[in-house]
């Protein structure tokens, strides 16, 4: 038995320029990470060079049967100063395009990735309202530069990530624990997607464009279904909300969050396999998460990132086959989901875990930056090659 999916459908990897690029230090990241009290296990450094060796890295994508590629702009090398843009990023990037269509790959372009400039945040970031105009601004210049090249976009990744992590859990810059932060940055985050949507559509090139948003399977004790559903949609809801109506709303999807009657999340459940980054192994997530995310959005679905942060290979395919059999279920069902990103291309910078979790298809040296192709790359590309599932 094998499964075909519909013709169309995209298979692709994806990366983040903090996490590949290397060199980043004009971003909030990078002067998080160099903080002695932010905990994070190790700075992000020369990553995996990306900047440098993307062409190789494309090629290589390529060459293993996949059909697009995510990245994301780094937004403090285009702009390094507000108001200030540099061609010369901007140029790299539509390199970075260009070469990817050379390949016979879409271009799938983030314009923010969890990174803002140092400028952006000293008056207060994601809580400052002044973040919404610019990063509007940024996606209008950047997509005037690169519009007729870009097959797809995101606006902003997970930004219910970069509020919770950020300003409640403090593992994400700012570093702070304060619930009216993360209510003023959830707010400020779903206007400028909003913002940052139209400017994109207003530029050149006709391209589908949407958000992103971190995702999940979620339990609660019996009796404590409104906290859960309230939960829910603190975290999730809101950010689907306001991107009802795009293009594409972009599920990611990895484990299960489990609450007690409070709400707070009690941790995995004894019995179920972890995995480095702390959370169960919980393929099943993927699934649930199209679901909520189709019946939320009313718009077609595009998985903008799932996969397994481990260093058994044969438990990354174990995983990535049975979320991939919960898509299958979603399509015979008729929700319209329009394809599969793999996370991640490389073994990279994991934000505050450092090099640990090894998400990768293709392996990364991290003294030589040499790159080895893993068995699951060779699988997953087959797939994709063939669009069908065996």
């Amino acid at each position: 038995m094998s499964y075909s999916f519909p013709d169309g459908f995209v298979w692709g990897t994806a990366t983040a320029a903090h996490q590949v690029e290397g060199g980043t230090w004009n971003n909030d990241w990078w002067a998080f990470e160099h903080q002695a009290d932010s905990g994070t296990v190790e700075p992000a450094g020369d990553a995996c060079d990306h900047y440098w060796r993307y062409p190789s890295d494309i090629a290589l994508l390529a060459d293993l049967g996949f059909g697009a590629y995510r990245f994301s702009l780094e937004w403090s090398r285009i702009e390094p100063e507000a108001g200030e843009f540099s061609v010369a990023a901007l140029d790299h990037y539509r390199r970075m395009c260009a070469t990817t269509l050379d390949h016979g790959l879409i271009p799938v372009v983030t314009f923010h990735h969890f990174t803002t400039p140092r400028w952006a945040v000293t008056d207060g970031g994601w809580t400052d309202p002044a973040i919404v105009d610019r990063f509007a601004r940024f996606c209008e210049r950047s997509t005037a530069h690169l519009g007729d090249l870009i097959g797809m976009a995101t606006t902003i990744n997970e930004p219910n990530i970069v509020s919770l992590m950020g300003h409640m859990v403090g593992a994400f810059p700012p570093g702070h624990h304060d619930l009216g932060e993360y209510a003023l940055a959830n707010d400020h985050l779903r206007a400028a997607h909003r913002k940052g949507y139209d400017a994109i559509k207003a530029g050149p090139g006709h391209f589908p464009v949407g958000s992103t948003v971190a995702m999940g399977d979620w339990w609660a004790p019996e009796g404590s279904e409104a906290v859960l559903e309230s939960t829910r949609w603190m975290h999730e809801g809101q950010h689907l909300e306001a991107a009802a109506g795009d293009d594409f709303i972009g599920v990611q999807a990895y484990s299960r969050t489990r609450l007690g009657a409070d709400g707070m999340p009690t941790g995995p459940e004894e019995g179920v396999e972890t995995l480095i980054m702390g959370y169960e192994y919980w393929p099943d997530a993927l699934e649930v998460s199209i679901r909520s995310a189709a019946s939320i959005t009313g718009s077609p679905v595009m998985v903008t990132e799932n996969g397994i942060g481990t260093t058994d290979d044969e438990q990354r395919v174990r995983y990535v086959t049975d979320a991939l059999g919960g898509l299958t279920r979603c399509l015979d069902d008729g929700i319209d989901v329009r394809g599969y990103f793999y996370w991640s291309l490389l073994d990279n910078f994991e934000w505050a875990l450092g090099y640990g979790p090894q998400f990768g298809l293709i392996g990364v040296d991290r003294d030589t930056q040499a790159r080895t192709v893993k068995a699951s790359a060779e699988w997953l590309g087959a797939i994709a090659r063939a669009n069908r599932l065996p």
